[in-house]
């Protein structure tokens, strides 16, 4: 037992020192499945740079996936080796689909953007975006109902410029044209679609003289905010 055991050792010592040879599978270069567009190359490298020691066998694979996902616009990212000299790198961005809680943040730095699964992140962004207004843990539910809300305000030609979930988990919308609607908290889509059919025939809301529409009641909706001519 004594000398197989001081064989094995001996093995892994050989194994683990040719390995470690800096002149083995040296990293001579990096394969993007996809270039990203939101992501610069000198940040990818700068990581690079700081993540990959050693050879193409001892780079710590787990370690410089981590890294490039605290990159801002990284949803996502893969690692893998490929022999004899080349690392493959898969980057999925994140895609902006709305701002969270108007894009502030205690700490003044970067802005809370909403990507399409409904999932928060902090980047800068110039886009023209929506913005999603609710509590934490909350931001999944909300890109679900906007994309809902919006379908149904297009056939007016306008769109949800902003979607707010309270507390007590009552919605509000704000459209392109500044008016704001009152949904509650159930029946939400049925009450939508009630104004939807009677906005055409309302001159008053469409001449932008109306500012908010109460949808919460049973048969109708009450106006206010009505501006003088």
């Amino acid at each position: 037992m004594l000398i197989m055991f001081s064989v094995l050792a001996a093995a892994y010592g050989m194994v683990y020192y040719i390995a470690h040879l800096p002149g083995l599978f040296p990293v001579r270069s990096v394969r993007l499945s996809a270039l990203p567009q939101k992501i610069s190359a000198e940040e990818l490298m700068l990581v690079m740079r700081s993540e990959v020691r050693g050879n193409l066998l001892t780079v710590d694979i787990k370690r410089l996936r981590q890294s490039l996902e605290k990159l801002p616009w990284a949803r996502s990212v893969s690692v893998r080796r490929e022999f004899p000299q080349s690392l493959a790198i898969q980057v999925e961005e994140h895609q902006a689909f709305a701002r969270w809680n108007n894009g502030v943040r205690l700490d003044g730095f970067r802005a809370g953007l909403v990507n399409q699964y409904g999932e928060i992140f902090f980047a800068e962004s110039k886009q023209e975006l929506p913005n999603f207004i609710g509590q934490d843990g909350t931001s999944v539910e909300i890109a679900q109902h906007y994309t809902q809300f919006n379908q149904q305000i297009a056939a007016l030609g306008l769109s949800v410029a902003q979607i707010a979930l309270s507390p007590r988990h009552a919605w509000q919308l704000r459209l392109s044209n500044g008016l704001v609607l009152e949904l509650g908290r159930e029946d939400m889509q049925q009450r939508l679609a009630r104004f939807v059919t009677v906005y055409p025939y309302n001159p008053a809301v469409q001449a932008g003289s109306v500012r908010y529409v109460d949808l919460r009641y049973r048969n109708g909706f009450a106006v206010s905010g009505l501006v003088k001519s």
